[in-house]
């Protein structure tokens, strides 16, 4: 089966730098860019800050485009920034994430189900730069739950970097 959209990295972030710490500085977790990440239905990502954080957690796995990403650099002409700032667990090319919201659909052999737009906070204003929040207003990205087991690996990359 051909897919539909590509995947261009992959982050794990062992622990939280921004849920739990308003009013406080962020966390100094990185996000660690891997080029395979086990996927766990009911539970997350392997080794991800949100692996069993709730039961039927609607953000087992974070999507976000890399035509996002893309924009928002060019908008703020910013190229000391790497998609793993946005603490995403998946960036994707070639598809409109939030058209994935409320259905089912595959990449690399998992399925998935689209929860809900990753809404974006303050703390991307802090993350990437003063005004990111409400440039990502209706693009942050997908929440999805996890419905089969599998791996999903990094095919090809654009040259981002592998910390943030």
């Amino acid at each position: 089966m051909k897919e539909l959209f590509r995947l261009l990295h992959l982050y794990l972030s062992p622990s939280h730098n921004y849920l739990g710490h308003h009013g406080r500085a962020p966390g100094e977790s990185p996000s660690l860019e891997v080029h395979e990440a086990r996927c766990v239905p009911g539970r997350g990502i392997e080794g991800d800050r949100f692996f069993d954080h709730s039961e039927n957690h609607k953000g087992q796995i974070t999507f976000f485009a890399d035509e996002v990403y893309r924009s928002l650099c060019e908008q703020f002409r910013l190229e000391n920034k790497t998609p793993a700032v946005f603490r995403r667990n998946a960036i994707t090319l070639g598809v409109d994430l939030n058209e994935l919201i409320g259905k089912e659909f595959e990449l690399q052999g998992v399925r998935f189900l689209g929860t809900e737009e990753c809404r974006p906070c303050y703390w991307m204003d802090h993350a990437f730069c003063p005004g990111a929040e409400a440039a990502l207003r209706g693009r942050g990205g997908l929440r999805a739950r996890i419905l089969t087991p599998g791996s999903l690996r990094v095919l090809e990359s654009r040259g981002a970097g592998a910390e943030a």
